[in-house]
């Protein structure tokens, strides 16, 4: 089976509309150990891009530097440039591909982790976004090196995001102002992995229904 990359206004929309429709709750999280403003900015970000993308037809690389361009310039603090990075690195992964095998698919997540590791030396454990992407990537590498059916893959990268998101609950965050906190950071989730889980999830969803 094989994604076509002509679907990505939709697919990107779609993402566009999970952060959105989850504004509240991801400043909610970043109230308890941040500013509070998570929510707020990634939706402010995503939005520029809805409203970029509105009544255009764009391939999934195309509606990907949208997306990067949008959070960029319209996300304040480091996570404009963070998740800049991520989607313009899976943009240049798939730039002249007309559909993504698995194997594709996987790559396009490894270059995106790639380019962001570019600007961040953060990794698993240190309670943010990479808490839930790493993971989520080497999941899906594994399911391709398997053969495993693109569904079935979509499956576990989700499960491994979800597992990702819900390991920063018990972490002492080591970057960003809620490493301040040291100990008080814990018992709460990262507002980042969470956010990277919603995409993730979502990401995977929108694949997963447009297979062929």
């Amino acid at each position: 089976m094989m994604i076509s990359t002509e679907y990505g206004s939709e697919i990107v929309n779609d993402m566009v509309n999970i952060i959105v429709a989850n504004r509240e709750y991801l400043s909610e999280i970043d109230g308890a150990i941040g500013d509070g403003d998570h929510g707020i900015n990634m939706a402010k970000g995503f939005n520029l891009c809805g409203a970029s993308l509105a009544g255009k037809k764009m391939s999934l690389a195309e509606a990907l530097d949208i997306l990067s361009d949008a959070l960029m310039e319209g996300i304040g603090g480091s996570m404009g440039p963070l998740y800049g990075s991520l989607f313009i690195g899976m943009a240049d992964s798939i730039r002249d591909e007309e559909k993504l095998t698995l194997d594709q698919f996987a790559k396009m997540l490894r270059d995106g982790l790639t380019s962001l590791q570019d600007i961040s030396s953060a990794g698993v454990g240190d309670k943010c976004l990479m808490d839930t992407l790493i993971p989520a990537v080497e999941t899906i590498e594994k399911a391709a090196r398997e053969d495993m059916p693109f569904t079935d893959a979509l499956g576990l990268m989700k499960d491994a995001a979800a597992k990702g998101r819900d390991s920063t609950l018990d972490l002492v965050a080591k970057i960003g102002r809620a490493s301040r906190l040291g100990e008080r950071s814990r018992g709460v989730l990262d507002a980042g992995a969470t956010s990277c889980c919603l995409l993730l999830t979502q990401l995977a969803e929108s694949t997963e229904r447009r297979l062929a």
